[in-house]
C-alpha cells in the first residue's frame, strides 16, 4: 500500500506538472484527495502491520497521519480560494510542491527506521521550500534561503546524532538502524553516546518541531507562506518534528539516561514558552504572532514529556488540538488580508464589523488557542498543571504559568484590536477591500466545534491510540 501511495503521488504530480490546465488539476487535487484518505484509512485498519520493511502502522504514526489528512483536506480547499483571487501564477508548482510535502509528512509518520526518517524529514525540506517562495518576493526569498540553511544545517545535526547511535548497535549483528532495534540496545549501550545521539536528535529535529533552540526558522516561513501553507506548515509538519524527536526518546526510555531527556525537554519547553512570550509582547504582523504561538504550544508539549506520568497524554492531545486550532486561524488570517489588504495587527481593525462570519471564527479561535475553556488545549494544559503538582516541581509550574499569562495578555488584547478597534496606523488603501462569502469559513467552524467537543469528550478510539503510543 505504501508504495501505490506513493506511485500514486507522482504520477499526480507529474500530470500537474505536463498538463498544467486548471481543471485538470482540479480533478488530480480531488484524486489526490481520495488516495489520502484511502491510505489513512488503510492505516487505520490495519494496526501493527509493517510494509516495505520500513514503515509500520503503529498508534502515533496512524493518529498523525489522521490528522494530517483532515487538515490536508482543508488546506486544498483553502488553497484553491487563495488562486481563484490571487490568479493562475505558479498554481501547478505549487500544487505539485504541497502534493509532494503531504507525502513525505505521511510516511515520515509511519517510518519506522531512523534513516528513513532522516531521509523524509529532508524532503519535506525541499518541497516546503518551493511553497514558501511561492510569492516571489524579496520577504519570501529571504525566509526561503533562511528556512533551507537552518533546516540543512538540523539535518546535519541529526545525521550526527545517527551516527552516534550507529556507534551503540556495532556489534550486536542487527538487519538497520530501526527504532526497535536502537530500544533493543540501548540499556546496555554507552550513555555518554546516547546522550550526544539525543542530543543532535533533538536539535536538528527542533527545527521541524518549532521548539527552540531551532525555532527561528518556522517563524519567518509561517510569516510568508500563504496562509495555507501556513497551516500546513505549523501543524502537520510541526507534528512531524515531533514524532521524529519521541520516536528517539521511546527508543532510548529503558537506557540509564531517561532522566537526563526529560530535563532535556523540560528546558527547551520552558525557554520555548519564554522566548515566545517575550516576541508576542512586541508581535506587529498577523501570521508571525501565530508563529510565536506556536513556539509556545511546542514548549507546553516539550514540558509534558519532561514531566512523564499524564503529561504525555497531555503532549499528545495538545498536538492534536492545536493541529485543529492553528490551521483555523491561519486559514481566517487568510481571508482577513484578502479583505483589509493589510499584514499589520497595527492596520487592521473592525474586523468583526466588516466580515462578521470571520470575526466570530477569530473571536472563537483565540480563546481555543489560549486554552479557554470549552478549548480542547486547556485539558491538555490542566493535565500538566495537575502532573507538575503532583510531583512538586513548583518552580517549573511558577514560571510557566506566569509566561502564560504574559502569552494571554499579549495575543488577546491584540486580538481584541484586529476584531473591534479602529486600526491604529490607518493606510491609504490602493485597491478596493476583498470579499470573502460565508461558506467559504465552514470548515473553520467545523474544526472549532471539534476542538471545543474535545474538551468534554474524548471518543474511545482516540483515548486507545494514545494509549498505545504512550504505554
Amino acid at each position: 500500500m505504501v508504495l501505490f501511495y506513493f506511485i500514486s503521488a507522482l504520477l499526480l504530480i507529474i500530470g500537474i506538472l505536463a498538463w498544467r490546465r486548471p481543471g485538470i488539476t482540479h480533478a488530480l487535487l480531488m484524486a489526490f484527495g481520495a488516495v489520502q484518505v484511502g491510505f489513512t484509512v488503510y492505516a487505520a485498519l490495519h494496526v501493527g502491520m509493517t510494509d516495505l520493511h520500513y514503515f509500520t502502522y503503529d498508534s502515533l504514526g496512524i493518529l498523525f497521519l489522521g490528522v494530517l489528512t483532515l487538515i490536508s483536506l482543508a488546506v486544498i480547499f483553502h488553497g484553491l480560494i487563495y488562486f481563484h483571487h490571487e490568479g493562475l501564477d505558479r498554481y501547478y508548482f505549487y500544487h505539485a510542491a504541497l502534493i509532494g510535502l503531504i507525502v513525505s509528512i505521511s510516511l515520515a509518520y509511519l517510518a519506522n527506521d531512523v534513516t528513513v526518517v532522516w531521509i523524509l524529514v529532508e524532503a519535506t525540506t525541499l518541497t516546503a521550500s518551493v511553497l514558501i517562495y511561492h510569492e516571489k518576493t524579496a520577504h519570501a526569498l529571504e525566509a526561503t534561503w533562511k528556512y533551507l540553511f537552518l533546516c540543512s544545517a538540523g539535518i546535519a545535526f541529526a545525521y550526527m546524532g545517527i551516527l552516534f547511535l550507529s556507534l551503540t548497535t556495532k556489534g550486536y549483528n542487527l538487519d538497520g538502524l530501526s527504532f526497535a532495534n536502537v530500544s533493543q540496545v540501548a540499556a546496555n549501550a554507552n550513555p555518554l553516546y546516547l546522550k550526544i545521539a539525543f542530543l543532535f536528535v533533538f536539535i536538528g529535529y527542533s527545527t521541524k518541531m518549532e521548539l527552540f533552540p531551532m525555532h527561528t526558522v518556522a517563524i519567518d516561513a509561517n510569516s510568508v507562506a500563504p496562509a495555507p501553507i501556513g497551516a500546513l506548515l505549523s501543524t502537520g509538519l510541526a507534528n512531524l518534528g515531533f514524532v521524529s524527536i519521541f520516536r528517539v526518546y521511546q527508543s532510548l526510555e529503558g537506557s540509564a539516561i531517561r532522566e537526563w531527556m526529560n530535563h532535556i525537554f523540560v528546558l527547551a519547553g520552558v525557554l520555548s514558552v519564554l522566548v515566545a512570550a517575550g516576541y508576542m509582547l512586541k508581535a506587529r504582523h498577523h501570521k508571525r504572532m501565530l508563529a510565536y504561538s506556536s513556539l509556545e504550544v511546542m514548549g507546553m508539549v516539550a514540558i509534558a514529556i519532561g514531566i512523564g506520568g499524564k503529561g504525555h497524554y497531555a503532549a499528545i492531545l495538545l498536538l492534536v488540538v492545536h493541529a485543529l486550532v492553528k490551521s483555523t486561524l491561519f486559514f481566517q488570517f487568510g481571508q482577513l488580508y484578502r479583505i483589509l489588504r493589510v499584514l499589520k495587527i497595527t492596520e487592521s481593525g473592525n474586523y468583526m464589523k466588516i466580515n462578521p462570519s470571520g470575526g466570530v471564527v477569530l473571536l472563537l479561535g483565540v480563546i481555543a488557542i489560549l486554552a479557554i475553556p470549552p478549548s480542547g488545549l486547556f485539558i491538555g494544559e490542566y493535565l500538566i498543571f495537575t502532573e507538575l503538582v503532583n510531583t512538586h516541581q513548583w518552580w517549573i509550574l511558577a514560571i510557566t504559568m506566569m509566561l502564560l499569562c504574559f502569552v494571554l495578555y499579549a495575543m488577546a488584547t491584540r486580538f481584541m484590536h484586529i476584531l473591534f478597534s479602529d486600526p491604529s496606523e490607518p493606510t491609504l488603501k490602493t485597491t478596493e477591500p476583498g470579499t470573502v462569502k460565508p461558506w467559504e469559513t465552514l470548515l473553520q467552524y467545523t474544526f472549532l466545534l471539534l476542538s471545543f467537543v474535545l474538551c468534554f469528550y474524548q471518543p474511545e478510539w482516540l483515548g486507545e491510540l494514545i494509549v498505545g503510543i504512550i504505554k
